[in-house]
């Protein structure tokens, strides 16, 4: 292992609810080992850009109600494609070259999963996302 790939696992949090077992798929073992201990990694990151988001977007998202701003994050991760590939680049930019390697093989069906992972981490911190915590 070089370095750089030593030194992002080590990194990384643990994350004891992701189990991993033998009868499980490529991609959920891809999801447990990698994506969620990256999306952790990465969560003040995460929600400080969507904090730039917020701002960028004329501030729309305070005069919401709650349900409509977990659509608002809904809507952002899923239709701003700008958006979405900026985040996607802050999960994959903390890969080995090995899982970097595995992810091209299906990055589809991974980009898939690495997004619901970052609305929910994003909706989980919604607290953060207050008026008075931004910036």
């Amino acid at each position: 292992m070089n370095p750089r790939d030593f030194n992002l696992m080590e990194l990384r949090p643990e994350i004891p609810s992701a189990r991993i077992t033998e009868n499980m798929s490529s991609d959920e073992r891809f999801q447990n080992e990698t994506l969620r201990p990256v999306a952790k990694l990465q969560d003040n990151l995460l929600v400080a850009v969507f904090r730039n988001y917020i701002t960028k977007h004329k501030n729309a998202f305070y005069d919401l109600s709650m349900e409509k701003r977990l659509d608002y994050i809904e809507n952002a991760v899923q239709k701003d494609i700008k958006f979405r590939n900026s985040l996607k680049g802050m999960i994959i930019g903390q890969f080995t070259i090995a899982e970097y390697e595995a992810y091209i093989q299906n990055s589809s069906a991974l980009n898939k999963r690495m997004m619901n992972i970052v609305k929910e981490r994003l909706k989980s911190n919604i607290q953060l996302l207050e008026r008075n915590l931004a910036y």
